[in-house]
């Protein structure tokens, strides 16, 4: 079934939730990926300042988010002309279920030099293939609302895995995905595509995400390029480089617990 966004508004700072924002595990529970991006939007439109950009967004996930409307609300921590502050909770059912804190930056009139992009290059998604299965995993929300397309690795083999996602379907009815945005959206999967572990045996969910953008992504496709570490007690982290046709914007960083199912 197909949905017009991932959210519909339903005025003061209410946000009711589509299917489509369902993640792989379970269809009552959102993907990380929406929820964040739906944040990012609010972080980046509060209290604006004419020429600042939303450069990092720190997402904690206190618990899963269901799939129910969400209200959030946002407040600028440290206000200035050059960098700012803002923090946003969203609830689901009078709970808290993700904290955000974002830094936006003032770009400058004259851009500043930058350094040459030193990820390796990556084909374009032309060159990609779509994944056939999703496995065991609930694939009628999240997963079908954006599009994927591997260069290397797949969600359902353990490893390193480069894939460039674009959503099918905006984050509102009728509006743009925004740069920031669209980084949260497709960040938060990192993880799973990079997956080191069999899904049957073990649990591995991130309970953070960590995205910096050195430049807006253009373009509606953005490529992952990931790598899951796990450690010996418990604890792992997927980093992921985030790029654009053009070359790397940012990066990815999510901290993972993993216990046995």
């Amino acid at each position: 079934m197909t949905y017009e966004a991932f959210y519909e508004p339903a005025g003061g700072g209410r946000f009711g939730s589509t299917p489509a924002t369902a993640g792989p595990w379970d269809p009552a529970a959102q993907h990380a990926g929406p929820p964040s991006a739906l944040l990012a939007r609010a972080l980046a439109g509060h209290d604006p300042v004419d020429g600042q950009l939303l450069t990092r967004v720190s997402v904690d996930i206190l618990r899963p988010v269901p799939v129910a409307e969400l209200t959030l609300r946002v407040r600028t921590v440290r206000a200035g002309r050059r960098i700012t502050l803002v923090e946003g909770v969203a609830e689901a059912g009078g709970q808290e279920v993700l904290h955000a804190r974002g830094w936006r930056v003032l770009a400058p009139a004259e851009p500043t030099p930058a350094t040459a992009d030193d990820g390796p290059p990556v084909p374009g998604p032309d060159a990609g293939t779509e994944p056939e299965h999703w496995a065991a995993a609930h694939s009628a929300g999240y997963l079908s609302a954006m599009q994927w397309r591997f260069v290397s690795g797949a969600f359902v083999e353990p490893g390193p895995a480069r894939v460039w996602v674009r959503p099918r379907i905006p984050l509102l009815p009728g509006e743009p995905v925004g740069p920031a945005e669209l980084a949260l959206l497709v960040a938060d999967s990192g993880s799973g595509v990079s997956a080191r572990l069999d899904l049957a045996r073990w649990l591995f969910v991130n309970v953070d995400l960590t995205v910096t953008l050195h430049r807006p992504p253009r373009g509606e496709w953005l490529l992952l390029d990931s790598a899951t570490t796990i450690g010996p007690h418990g604890s792992g982290v997927a980093a992921s480089r985030l790029a654009d046709a053009d070359g790397t914007v940012g990066g990815a960083v999510q901290t993972l617990v993993v216990a046995p199912r």
